[in-house]
């Protein structure tokens, strides 16, 4: 069993395990918001002016999706993973943002901003990073 997870842990990566956790994240926000979506629109009724709720629900459903996916591809071909989370989540920054300061619409619209831009921006700083080198583990003693 040991094995296998360690197998399954060399395979996905750090990077994989990011977008894994991301896609997760996402799906279930995105599953989430289609059975029972935000009450207060306030802080995305700009984002409501393009698309419908379900739409942007069905967005994060399938920004997770292709994140979950890319996860298990190698590392520098599975940047779409890490832009499709990103790509989701700048416009719920922005309309949160935008709903704060400057239409005053949302007193508080600087927490969820400050949430959806930082959980999109992880993936910016992920998209450059490295799997670390493979280290050599000493042989096991039996």
């Amino acid at each position: 069993m040991r094995a296998a997870a360690r197998r399954l842990r060399k395979k996905l990566g750090r990077r994989g395990a990011l977008l894994t956790l991301k896609g997760v994240i996402a799906t279930l926000y995105g599953y989430g918001q289609l059975t029972t979506p935000t009450a207060d629109e306030r802080g995305i009724f700009l984002l409501l002016k393009l698309m419908p709720f379900t739409g942007w629900a069905w967005l994060w459903v399938l920004a997770g999706a292709t994140a979950l996916v890319c996860a298990w591809l190698p590392q520098r071909r599975d940047w779409p993973g890490f832009l499709a989370v990103w790509g989701v989540t700048a416009p719920w920054a922005g309309a949160y943002f935008a709903a704060w300061w400057p239409l005053a619409e949302s007193k508080t619209g600087w927490i969820p901003a400050a949430i959806f831009g930082a959980f999109g921006a992880v993936c910016l700083v992920a998209i450059g990073w490295d799997e670390p080198p493979a280290r050599s583990e000493p042989p096991r003693e039996t």
